[in-house]
Formats: structure tokens, C-alpha cells, sequence
């Protein structure tokens, strides 16, 4: 991976890298043994790991791109068998290869015992287009997530390499990681995807903000101008499905009720985001993990049992569906 360029730590633990990139590691969280002494710090009894999001392998080679998948996808296997009680791990595949992704997704399911796949919201196809991964192109990998009855976590990256601005103010992660999840999110209800997929369970991340705002505008757009929607459902069918789910992470209590209005309080699940400082961060302050969670009870927009299930019941119902009660007698 170092040698490639492809990614790597410093030895010092003070920069993440790949080629042209770096990135700051901004808490010891980071790194495995320091990660389970932060959730016992924070009563955290067991969480979420997903794929880390510079290893999406877009527009990678595609042995590169199967080397690089199956690394990460083995490591987050072997933390969940070593810590099963305080982990879930997530794997990822690379849609511009179906067949890669679905020979992928039978080893992680089959060989290590994988139930959540992380997709990107978007992907680079070998036409070296960008497509949303909710959509045609991608229903091979769909209809096996759906035959697994597997969770799914839609999430954002590479905004710098589909959008044309300068980089500053951090605005790829502060605005459009936002605008690329909510154009995943219409594609994925206007082509109906939770009722085509509805063994699947969905995710969207940091709460879908921009698409929880946007359904008026794509409201107004549909049934203005009917003649762009051929063969999609209306934006507002797909509200509240009892399979769609988005984390808790808006940082303001005001997006967190619209959230809860749009979608209901049993559709939202705890979001950490940690080790990094979009999550609840305590190098951030005043803050730390669900404190937005706090201030929606605090504000009477949740009761008790609604923040309860949010930090509980509604995670393991993404993640495991029916067998929510099996997994929590499990951890």
C-alpha cells in the first residue's frame, strides 16, 4: 500500500497518506486500542466501522481495486472476530467491476461473516463518468444485497475529483459531501429502490441534511416538469419507509427535527463519526458523542424512549432486521 502510493500512516501517527494527499490524525482514536479505551470512556457498549472512504478505489486499475478492497475488507473482518461484543465491521466493493463486486460480496458474506456493505453515493464507471450508485447500472449488486437481506451505509467521498472548486474552507466536506448524498437519495427514491430492494436496509449518512431539506425542491420539480421523470416515483412515495435509515450526525437540533418529522424517530440511528471531528469530538468544544441526541429530548423533540431507541432498538433493527434480538443477546 505504501509503496503504491495508495495509503499509508506515518510512523509517528501524525498524518494519514496517499499520493497528493494527507490529512491530519486529529485523535488516538484512530487506532484499535485507543478506539475501545475512547467507547468505554464514553459508555459506547459497541459500534459501526466502516471502509475508510480515501479507499473507495475509484478509478483505480481493477487488480488494484480488488488487492486494495479485499485488504481493507479482511482487516475490518478480523477486528469484528477479535471483538464481536464491540463491533460491527463493514465492507466495501467497486461497482465500475459488478462482477469483482459480486464475487466480493459472496466472499464477505459467505467467508467472514459480513452483514453490512458500505457503498459509496457515488462511483467512477470505466467510461470514466460518475454515476450515483443508486441506479441501473448497479442493480446486479443490489439484487445480491437483497437476496443477503444485507445493510447498507451510503456514504459520501471524492467531491474534489467531480466538482471543479477550489479547495478551501473545507467546503468538500461541509457542503458537498452533503449535495453528494442527497443526489444518491434521489435517484434511490425515484427509481423506487426500497420497494425493488426490500430485504436491503438502508443508511444514509449525516442524516441525509440536504435531503431532508431538498423534497420540497424535487417535489416542485417532478410534477413541474413531468416529461424529465419518465419511470421514477414520486419523491415523496419513498418518505418513512421502514427500511431506510440516517444517522443522527446534523450538528443542530433544528435539522434533527426536520429529520424526525420527514422520516419518524424509529427511521434514526445513533451517528458517531468518530475519530474524526465531524463527529461529536470532545477536541471540538462543548461536544461529545449524542450530543444532538441530548438537545432534541432537551428541546422536547424526542421523548426518553425515542433517544433510547435511537442509541439502540433502531441501530440493530438496520442493521440485523429480523434478527435484531438475536444480535443484541449477542453483545
Amino acid at each position: 500500500m505504501r509503496e503504491k502510493e495508495i495509503f499509508w500512516v506515518d510512523a509517528d501517527r501524525k498524518f494519514m497518506r496517499q499520493k497528493g494527499w494527507q490529512r491530519p490524525i486529529t485523535d488516538a482514536s484512530f487506532f484499535l486500542r485507543e478506539k475501545l479505551e475512547w467507547m468505554d470512556k464514553n459508555d459506547l457498549d459497541h459500534e459501526v466501522i466502516l471502509n475508510l472512504s480515501q479507499l473507495y478505489c475509484n478509478g483505480m486499475e481493477r487488480d488494484t481495486a480488488r488487492d486494495v478492497i479485499r485488504f481493507q475488507n479482511d482487516f475490518n473482518a478480523q477486528v469484528q472476530h477479535e471483538h464481536p461484543k464491540r463491533f460491527t465491521g463493514g465492507f466495501v466493493v467497486q461497482a465500475a467491476y459488478v462482477d469483482d463486486a459480486l464475487e466480493e460480496i459472496e466472499r464477505c458474506v459467505k467467508q467472514l461473516n459480513m452483514k453490512l456493505l458500505c457503498l459509496p453515493t457515488h462511483f467512477l464507471n470505466q467510461r470514466n463518468e460518475w454515476h450515483s450508485t443508486a441506479t441501473e447500472a448497479t442493480a446486479p449488486i443490489w439484487e445480491l444485497a437483497d437476496e443477503y437481506g444485507l445493510a447498507i451505509e451510503i456514504h459520501p467521498y471524492d467531491a474534489p475529483r467531480m466538482i471543479a472548486l477550489e479547495n478551501r474552507f473545507w467546503r468538500f466536506h461541509l457542503v458537498w459531501m452533503c449535495a453528494q448524498t442527497a443526489d444518491n437519495y434521489h435517484t434511490y427514491t425515484l427509481l423506487d429502490f426500497p420497494k425493488k430492494y426490500p430485504h436491503t436496509r438502508v443508511c444514509f449518512a449525516h442524516g441525509n441534511q440536504f435531503g431532508q431539506i431538498n423534497i420540497g425542491r424535487r417535489t416542485q420539480g417532478f410534477e413541474g416538469r413531468p416529461d424529465l421523470f419518465e419511470n421514477t416515483i414520486h419523491p415523496k412515495e419513498n418518505m418513512a419507509q421502514k427500511n431506510v435509515f440516517f444517522d443522527t450526525l446534523v450538528h443542530d437540533v433544528y435539522a434533527f427535527r426536520m429529520l424526525k418529522d420527514r422520516q419518524g424517530t424509529s427511521q434514526i440511528v445513533a451517528g458517531l463519526d468518530d475519530p474524526y471531528p465531524l463527529g461529536e469530538m470532545e477536541s471540538v468544544p462543548n461536544c461529545y458523542p449524542g450530543k444532538v441526541i441530548d438537545e432534541a429530548l432537551a428541546h422536547g423533540f424526542i421523548s426518553e424512549k425515542e433517544k433510547n431507541d435511537i442509541w439502540c432498538e433502531n441501530v440493530a433493527q438496520w442493521l440485523y432486521g429480523e434478527e435484531k434480538d438475536v444480535f443484541l443477546r449477542s453483545i
